[in-house]
């Protein structure tokens, strides 16, 4: 199962800490359009049918099927910039879980 880094659990705590969105607002994980190895990342307001469900401390994330089946030994990691851009990165498993 993917796992998340603490970095990660703040950011997407944050991200989705808006009293104005849903509860189960997390971070979706989707298999790209184009059929390319690339992957979409959104804010969804709750997991749609199928999706695996990742939570640690309060950070949701919600990886459609077969994404979930890539990033099964993965660890999810995320950094925010000084401007305040945030980056998200997929290593090989090992990482620090939060």
């Amino acid at each position: 199962m993917l796992t998340l880094t603490s970095g990660a659990v703040q950011v997407i705590r944050t991200v989705t800490a808006n009293p104005e969105l849903p509860p189960d607002t997390g971070i979706r994980i989707e298999s790209g359009l184009d059929g390319s190895d690339a992957l979409r990342l959104s804010v969804a307001p709750a997991p749609e049918a199928g999706d695996q469900v990742v939570e640690e401390e309060g950070a949701k994330v919600y990886l459609e099927a077969t994404v979930a089946e890539m990033l099964d030994d993965k660890t999810l990691d995320a950094q925010v910039d000084p401007q305040g851009d945030v980056a998200f990165t997929i290593a090989e498993g090992g990482g620090t879980p939060a």
